[in-house]
């Protein structure tokens, strides 16, 4: 992310910080969704018309603009960022800690979810 980064609404009310080369990547997917698709175009905008490149400082952080710290609920003071294989995500404590509850609390259900997914 030394090259610059770019924030975003995320899924589950957080932020994702993608690297530039992961962002053009989505975005090139986001491209190829038909746009007879109303669930298409409203993914498209819901990741898109929110986003923001950003650069991190010295000391790896970032500046967070205020629709985006109110869309995730985060308030001054600490945050959760998780790693998510190709991006950042930033929690609300708040949020994050019943989500982490929930899959943690609940391997078994997990895993048999990502069944269906060919996991």
């Amino acid at each position: 992310m030394a090259e610059g980064a770019t924030l975003t609404r995320w899924l589950d009310a957080c932020l994702a910080v993608f690297p530039r080369d992961a962002w053009a990547e989505l975005a090139e997917k986001l491209r190829s969704l038909p746009l007879t698709s109303t669930q298409a175009r409203q993914f498209g905008r819901f990741m898109s018309s929110g986003a923001v490149d950003v650069e991190l400082d010295r000391q790896g952080r970032l500046l967070v603009p205020g629709y985006l710290r109110t869309y995730a609920g985060l308030e001054p003071g600490e945050v959760i960022v998780v790693g998510a294989l190709n991006r950042l995500e930033i929690w609300a404590p708040s949020a994050w800690e019943p989500y982490r509850s929930r899959i943690e609390d609940a391997p078994e259900a997990l895993a048999e979810q990502l069944q269906d997914l060919g996991i």
